[in-house]
């Protein structure tokens, strides 16, 4: 292909006379994040037979085991399964653009960033735009063209991917309704009048697609139940969250957007977390869009109402509801669940030594580094513990060599989820010599101990940047 057109779309780049640097091979950052996808998608027809084969393997091998290794199998089960759903989503994606994109192009519509509007490709929306980028905006939605579109739409898709999440607490499904915010603003183009931003627009579609998402999927949060012969300890039970996954914090950098107020990066920031995100799944669909639209992102009730199509009054009242329910949910203490940018010395020191004992396998450690009160949990799993006694209980058979429920090795990655510490586990089984990823612990800590440990399964860490074998 010729240097001087875009690698991913076919049309002319930009011309870069005086300008230093290495020249560019695409012509926007979305055909470079679609080129991106495109790389990573899916593999070759064999891998996807190999990976279909170990998941059959697996399944025939399953027997009922001691509880600590029959979950581990579980475990590296549903991670391979996990792998083969972000395949098919990948194809299922790239196969509904590749329709969009069926339509040639003329000359007349070949585009660069700079005839579009030029905050979409190199400040992003996060400054609000004037008349004249409006409405280059309008033009460039309404145009039909799918590349101008693209340029428009796309630099919201991170915040918009948050927003998802938020509303419904689980990463994959953050992921496929993005695609089905933008699928259905393609669709629903001409419908733009620009009387709001783009990004008001794209709120509107993917609020109301996780609404439709949530009628579909009716999902209440309950309290775990304890477990035949299994110690939980003498706490309450948590909320259990089946469908709650991590978000990686990689993805978070530069999602807050300067259009919500002084203070929103903090309570963004805050609102991100795995507590603030277990409590809002307590509230209904409309309550939780409501509350997430007003207190987490600072839309004015008037705009809140329109984008819901509810009046002034109603959306006040379903805020007055929610706020109650949220504060009852929460810690007492704001300190105890606001998410910083960094971890302090302190944190980092508590992290480096949890990692270190489990990978030493010295328990008195760990036990040093948890509060008393300590829970552990592990959406979608049904295991939960509470107290100190309860998890050292539980986690120490997998420790011992000795034990029947040894699982091997253990190496951990550091990594943040949620505005939280975070490592990812790796488990080198007896008579293997590669580590396997096991599981991601989303940590929680509170006057200088760790008071929640959430672990995840591990099928996500691509999405974190980590491999899932060292």
């Amino acid at each position: 292909m010729s240097e001087d057109v875009c690698r991913s779309c076919g049309t002319s780049l930009p011309g870069r006379t005086g300008k230093p640097g290495r020249s560019s091979v695409y012509c926007s950052a979305a055909c470079r994040q679609k080129a991106h996808r495109s790389r990573q998608a899916a593999p070759g027809e064999q891998a996807v037979r190999e990976l279909i084969a170990e998941v059959q393997r697996r399944v025939q091998l399953l027997v009922p085991q001691p509880p600590e290794v029959f979950y581990s199998e579980l475990t590296t089960l549903s991670s391979s399964i996990g792998r083969l759903r972000h395949i098919a989503r990948s194809a299922r994606d790239a196969a509904r653009i590749a329709v969009v994109e069926r339509r040639p192009r003329t000359a007349v519509e070949i585009v660069t960033p700079e005839s579009v509007t030029k905050s979409a490709t190199e400040s992003g929306p996060r400054i609000r735009p004037d008349e004249e980028q409006a409405a280059a905006a309008l033009s460039a939605v309404r145009s039909g063209n799918d590349s101008m579109f693209a340029h428009v739409v796309e630099p919201y898709r991170p915040e918009l991917q948050v927003h998802c999440y938020r509303m419904v607490g689980s990463y994959d499904d953050a992921e496929d309704l993005v695609q089905e915010t933008f699928l259905r603003a393609w669709r629903k183009r001409d419908g733009f009048e620009g009387r709001s931003t783009v990004r008001a627009w794209l709120y509107r579609i993917a609020t109301n697609a996780c609404l439709d998402f949530l009628r579909r999927h009716t999902r209440r949060p309950r309290h775990y139940e304890a477990l035949p012969g299994m110690e939980h300890g003498s706490g309450e039970p948590p909320a259990r969250v089946t469908w709650l996954q991590p978000y990686p914090d990689r993805l978070l950098d530069g999602v807050v957007s300067d259009e919500i107020g002084p203070d929103a990066a903090v309570v963004s920031k805050e609102t991100i977390e795995l507590v603030f995100l277990t409590a809002i799944q307590h509230l209904p669909p409309r309550q939780r869009a409501v509350l997430i639209l007003r207190d987490v992102l600072g839309w004015p009730a008037t705009e809140t109402a329109e984008l819901l199509e509810l009046s002034v009054p109603a959306v006040n009242s379903a805020l007055q509801r929610a706020r109650p329910t949220m504060r009852k949910r929460l810690p007492e203490r704001r300190t105890d669940w606001a998410a910083s940018e960094t971890l302090s010395r302190e944190e980092r020191a508590i992290v480096h030594r949890y990692m270190a004992a489990a990978e030493q396998a010295d328990i008195s450690v760990m036990a040093e580094l948890l509060s008393e009160d300590a829970r552990l949990t592990m959406p979608p799993n049904p295991l939960w513990f509470v107290g100190r006694d309860a998890i050292l209980s539980f986690v120490a058979p997998a420790f011992d060599s000795g034990s029947p429920q040894y699982l091997g090795r253990w190496r951990h990655l550091p990594t943040r989820a949620n505005g939280q510490p975070a490592m990812a586990g790796y488990v080198q089984r007896p008579g293997t010599t590669v580590y396997r990823a096991q599981n991601l612990d989303v940590i929680r800590i509170a006057d200088g101990k760790i008071v929640e440990i959430t672990t995840f399964e591990p099928h996500l860490l691509p999405a974190f940047g980590l491999p899932l074998k060292l």
